[in-house]
């Protein structure tokens, strides 16, 4: 595969703007289109442009398996905790308005750490996915459990 200088040189100049380009969804969403789903999915890209062009290997040397998943719980403990969270202070499941004594504020905060929580989630399985069908190795053996 080393023939492939060009691929290889273009997909390194394009894998930050993706990443930049994901942030900047991620953290747009609650004032446009965009938001955790998409930013996940976005995120999720650069790191399979990065195992398609330089193999599913190196990819899972950067991000190992183990930690894909560690990321697709942790996104969903955000996403559940924040409901916790404001239920134990005193408001309804994902009642944001329990965070912040403005409620506009609440609204910004309780938004901004679920899509967090789903962006993160939806990355981690993207790529978890792409790994399972791309390797001859699936990510998730019955002995790591």
């Amino acid at each position: 595969m080393e023939h492939h200088s060009i691929l290889r040189v273009v997909s390194k100049l394009l894998i930050p703007p993706i990443l930049l380009y994901a942030l900047y969804v991620q953290f747009h969403g609650e004032y446009g289109p965009g938001g955790g789903f998409q930013a996940g999915v976005i995120f999720a890209v650069a790191f399979i442009l990065y195992a398609l062009v330089f193999g599913v290997e190196a990819m899972t040397d950067i991000v190992p398996p183990r930690l894909l998943r560690i990321f697709a719980a942790l996104g969903v403990l955000i996403f559940a905790g924040t409901g916790v969270v404001t239920m134990l202070l005193g408001d309804a499941y994902l009642g944001y308005n329990a965070l912040a004594a403005n409620p506009v504020h609440a609204q910004e905060w309780g938004i901004i750490v679920v899509e967090i929580g789903v962006g993160m989630t939806v990355a981690a399985v993207m790529m978890a996915i792409f790994v399972a069908f791309a390797s001859h190795n699936p990510p998730i053996k019955d002995e790591d459990w």
